[in-house]
């Protein structure tokens, strides 16, 4: 696993982002593990969250692209975070856009935030996570409305690994429905491998006890793998 990919497991857990124990999710489901972006508040953590996405988006689709295309509302923050992070690591100037829950009718009206998306254009989508993959159905119909844009695929932060709708993982899903790539920074398969019967800052985060409840989980709703 590459040290990048690691150490955002770690600033998962810093940032008590990523969290195991005993969770309802919105589809009902009770999970052992549950990451809420919504805890990236600071400045440090926003700049480093930008950064390990950045890298990330570069392993996967490089930099031969022009917009990264966050989904409201917290696609916003970390889409703004991936493109400065993406031109201090590497040089590239990359346009921020999202789009707005309500279209606004005066001043800097329309439907987008940020850059106008042009024909030719290629994007990138950027999200927290990815359950269900309802945000994709309804930015998809907005972005491809701009006009003759290539999407070359989603970035998020945590694969779940778990079933979307069918039996497939949401990710796998999206690559199916839209034709596009859909990765993730880190998946919790390697979180597991990172974290299981380790100790970091002096405590074991996933023992056995989660673990076993990890398994279980996953029994019941770990997506088949291609």
């Amino acid at each position: 696993m590459e040290q990048y990919k690691q150490e955002f497991i770690e600033f998962m857990v810093d940032c008590d982002v990523l969290r195991f124990g005993e969770f309802t999710l919105k589809s009902g489901r009770k999970s052992p593990f549950f990451m809420n972006a919504g805890l990236y508040v600071t400045g440090r953590q926003l700049k480093k969250l930008g950064e390990y996405y950045a890298k990330a988006i570069h392993d996967h689709y490089g930099e031969d692209f022009d917009v990264l295309f966050g989904p409201a509302y917290k696609g916003i923050p970390i889409g703004v975070a991936t493109t400065i992070a993406f031109y201090e690591l590497y040089g590239k100037e990359i346009r921020y856009c999202s789009n707005r829950k309500e279209a606004k009718d005066h001043g800097d009206a329309g439907i987008l935030l940020g850059s106008p998306i042009k024909d030719g254009d290629k994007i990138v989508i950027i999200e927290d996570v990815t359950t269900s993959g309802k945000s994709i159905e309804e930015t998809f119909p907005i972005i491809q409305a701009q006009g003759n844009v290539e999407i070359l695929g989603l970035m998020v932060s945590l694969n779940r690994m778990e079933k979307g709708k069918g039996e497939k993982s949401a990710l796998e899903e999206i690559k199916e429905k839209y034709g596009f790539d859909a990765n993730a920074i880190v998946s919790m398969k390697d979180v597991i491998e990172h974290l299981y019967n380790k100790e970091y800052n002096g405590k074991v985060i996933i023992d056995d006890q989660i673990k076993a409840a990890i398994d279980e989980y996953y029994a019941q709703y770990g997506a088949k793998c291609e």
